[in-house]
């Protein structure tokens, strides 16, 4: 079949026309945005959620404002249940951690992460073995030989019952053969406020929720529970960098943790929808602002959408299910 160039110039007119109408049909928000923090206040979710928040609106990403809510109430349940009461709702995300998996197993919440709409991994957290920086502890051998001592004596803090620092602190009783008592707090800012205030002995904040109280000399690193140092190298205090920090492993406490960082959708939006977001977050991933807020609290760049952020969450839900299993933590 001969086409002419003046059917040809059509035809291409026509797409272009259509391209054209699916720009400016794609879906974008109509209204405000919500990020839902199942946490309080000044734990790390919570200040990446305003962080993110800042850097769209600094960098003018949407057309809509957006809302922080933070949703704390019984240990992050209050929060992770209103997101999955809305479904279809465009304008609302949850920012969550492995809390999508922990609070369920330890509670039997009638919650499951699988109906809502995974969104985008923007990082992962590392944490960290704190102590005051009055103690005389210098490495955590020293701190837990102590705590080897008197059993059921030192107090570990930590944000919530039977989440990722209760979990931390479970594996390291396990390892080092040790019994704290564990102290839950609301969430990781608390925890460093109670021990500066040496209300509790130890905590295992992820460098974000200490940093302050880090670089003020109030707090000690001891070590850093992660396979490897953290690639920061630039000082945060006067004498030290998060590259400074040994590893757990290193210095003969053979515990690892990371936790997911995660923005998801209600269930039953649709594909464009979460099509936008996706390419919203992404747009943060690669401003200057993002990359400094990941450098200076020590984050992992791990960054994850689609089948791939699925699949590594089915994996990281059942690695915490045997973890909480051993501890005993898993809801009847």
């Amino acid at each position: 079949m001969n086409i002419t160039i003046k059917q040809t110039l059509a035809i291409t007119g026509l797409a272009l026309g259509m391209s054209h109408a699916a720009v400016a049909n794609a879906w974008e928000p109509t209204k405000s945005v919500e990020f839902i923090v199942p946490f309080s206040a000044g734990g790390a979710t919570d200040q990446m959620a305003r962080q993110i928040q800042g850097i769209i609106t600094k960098n003018k990403l949407m057309s809509q404002p957006i809302v922080v809510q933070n949703k704390a109430g019984a240990s992050g349940a209050e929060g992770l249940l209103d997101i999955q009461n809305t479904p279809g709702d465009n304008h609302r995300l949850v920012v969550s951690s492995s809390g999508l998996y922990t609070v369920p197993l330890a509670t039997g919440l009638a919650f499951n992460w699988r109906d809502l709409t995974p969104v985008a991994m923007v990082a992962q957290d590392e944490f960290v073995l704190w102590v005051n920086a009055e103690t005389p502890y210098k490495a955590p051998m020293d701190y837990l030989n102590e705590v080897k001592k008197t059993p059921s004596k030192l107090k570990m803090g930590g944000t919530s019952s039977k989440r990722e620092d209760h979990i931390i602190t479970a594996l390291v009783e396990k390892k080092a053969g040790v019994k704290f008592i564990y102290i839950p707090y609301k969430g990781g800012g608390e925890a460093a406020t109670q021990l500066s205030g040496k209300h509790i002995d130890s905590n295992t904040n992820n460098p974000s929720e200490s940093i302050s109280q880090w670089r003020a000399g109030q707090h000690r690193a001891l070590c850093l529970f992660a396979d490897k140092r953290s690639s920061y190298t630039d000082k945060v205090t006067e004498t030290q960098s998060w590259a400074d920090v040994p590893t757990c492993k290193e210095k003969g406490l053979d515990v690892q943790y990371q936790m997911l960082r995660v923005f998801m959708l209600p269930g039953k939006v649709a594909p464009d929808v979460t099509r936008f977001y996706v390419e919203l977050l992404q747009k943060v991933i690669a401003t200057p602002e993002w990359k400094a807020y990941v450098k200076n609290n020590a984050l992992k760049p791990t960054v994850m959408v689609g089948e791939e952020l699925r699949a590594y969450m089915g994996k990281d839900e059942q690695a915490h299910r045997e973890i909480m299993k051993a501890a005993g933590f898993l809801a009847p």
